[in-house]
């Protein structure tokens, strides 16, 4: 594995491989078994896979969420090397942004206004900043990312559409714990028994995917958070179904219409998202 500091050395490189197929991985670090799989798809479907770590602050609306972001950049390389990535992007932040350089504007339709846009203000805008910087930089065929992060995936699409970017980019199961939770880089800031008390979420999730078409959507959530809530560790800060075409919650379902049901919880301190296309 070849690892780069600077984005000006890695372009050089990268204009040498002619003909290349070229998968991005995108990262921020403290690595686990969802990015693992996005890698493994990556060299599947592509002659060389480069991963980027780089905790991006303009995407943090929390300054204690951004200090505390576990860091672990000597397993995050092991990792990597044993599950054949062919290059390492880890820059320093001024590699990236010139002194004081904010996040870009961006307008999705709308789509950065609901859930995590709205519980994170300037988040999206962050998100898009750092990944058309980073397009820019690799010009990967194909990009990868988990479908845990479903809202910030149908951000990255519209940004390449709008930009008019090549980038292929291509969405992965979500994958999980033997309980359900969600793989995360910030599982590793929950004990075993918040672990243990977070196999509910998805649990939940899963009833409201049999249910949704069954009952009041209203009384549903509401049975759906106080089965969360019941055990008095997990605050819910927002369960929504949603279109997923915009990510409008809604308060019915119709037919032939595409839904997810999205979910954003506080554990001990800890916030975690998930989610279950419908």
């Amino acid at each position: 594995m070849i690892i780069f500091k600077e984005h000006k050395e890695l372009k050089k490189y990268l204009a040498k491989l002619n003909n290349s197929l070229i998968g991005f991985v995108p990262t921020m670090g403290a690595l686990h078994q969802g990015h693992i799989s996005l890698i493994k798809k990556s060299n599947k479907s592509c002659n060389i896979t480069i991963c980027s770590i780089y905790i991006n602050p303009t995407q943090f609306n929390n300054i204690d969420d951004f200090v505390n972001y576990p860091k672990t950049i000597k397993d995050d390389m092991k990792i990597l090397q044993d599950n054949n990535c062919d290059i390492l992007y880890c820059p320093e932040n001024t590699d990236l942004y010139k002194a004081n350089e904010k996040s870009k504007e961006y307008c999705f339709n709308g789509i950065e206004l609901y859930l995590e846009g709205e519980h994170r203000p300037g988040h999206f805008n962050g998100v898009a900043t750092i990944v058309e910087k980073l397009l820019n930089i690799i010009k990967p065929q194909k990009i990868f990312f988990g479908e845990k992060d479903l809202q910030q995936l149908m951000i990255i699409k519209a940004l390449v559409k709008q930009k008019n970017i090549l980038t292929e980019i291509i969405g992965c199961p979500t994958i999980r714990e033997q309980n359900g939770l969600a793989k995360s880089s910030r599982n590793q800031h929950l004990s075993q028994t918040d672990r243990e008390h977070c196999g509910v979420i998805y649990k939940q999730l899963l009833d409201f995917k049999n249910l949704y078409k069954k009952m009041d959507l209203n009384e549903l959530k509401n049975q759906i958070i106080t089965n969360i809530t019941c055990s008095k560790k997990i605050k819910v800060e927002y369960l929504e179904l949603i279109k997923l075409d915009n990510f409008q919650s809604v308060e019915a379902h119709h037919h032939n219409i595409k839904y997810a049901v999205c979910i954003a919880v506080s554990v001990s301190g800890i916030r975690l998202i998930d989610n279950i296309i419908l």
